[in-house]
């Protein structure tokens, strides 16, 4: 397991501010304020490591599979318009990731990047219907021969920092990393009508891995 690079200005900021609180309290406060300074400082910071965290993973890289773009819940499952790129139906699944969840997000098919934009927007929380279209968030296409897939990053109430690396004309290989989000937030995908969903509501899945849909 690594810690992503997204981490390193939130770690080495709680590290300083930390050790101060723990200097301060053990050189001014009574020994129980003292320790539990401590205990709260520590626990916040291991939360962050474990925030930040990567594990290792491998990764089969099928053909004719979507993977999951991210782990967590998958929290929708319908038929719906596209309105941004695509402008028509679209098949919709959207992904919760909680604080616990591993947060940076893997491309779920290859291809070649088509759209990429960053749209600024409001920070509702990340299962509200409206966060799709309404949150801050980021949407990437990615095409290869066989299909095309646009997949959205949108922010939650906590978290305020999308990072999407992929640019217009990019290549895309399944399982690498196209991007990171802080703190609790949601992945949408949208697929042609008529492509067999293999997942399910409430079903956890790990990006790289868990199959979401076939083509």
């Amino acid at each position: 397991m690594k810690l992503h690079k997204e981490g390193n200005a939130t770690l080495t900021i709680e590290i300083l501010a930390f050790s101060l609180f723990n200097y301060l309290a053990y050189t001014y406060a009574h020994e129980y304020v003292a320790c539990f300074t401590t205990a709260i400082t520590g626990f916040l910071f291991i939360m962050t490591l474990n925030f930040f965290r990567i594990p290792k993973r491998e990764f089969e890289r099928k053909e004719g599979i979507v993977y999951a773009p991210c782990d967590g819940k998958v929290v929708v499952i319908e038929e719906t318009e596209e309105t941004e790129f695509y402008k028509d139906k679209r098949i919709q699944v959207s992904i919760f990731m909680s604080p616990l969840n591993v947060h940076n997000q893997v491309y779920p098919i290859s291809g070649q990047v088509k759209y990429t934009k960053y749209h600024p927007g409001k920070f509702l929380v990340a299962w509200h219907p409206k966060a799709s279209t309404d949150n801050e968030r980021s949407t990437v296409v990615v095409e290869n021969d066989k299909i095309s897939i646009l997949f959205r990053q949108i922010a939650g109430a906590v978290a305020r920092r999308i990072m999407t690396y992929s640019k217009e004309n990019d290549r895309a290989n399944v399982a690498d990393e196209f991007g990171f989000i802080k703190f609790g937030s949601r992945v949408d995908l949208f697929f042609p009508i008529g492509t067999k969903i293999n997942t399910q509501l409430e079903e956890k899945v790990t990006g790289g891995q868990s199959v979401i849909a076939s083509y």
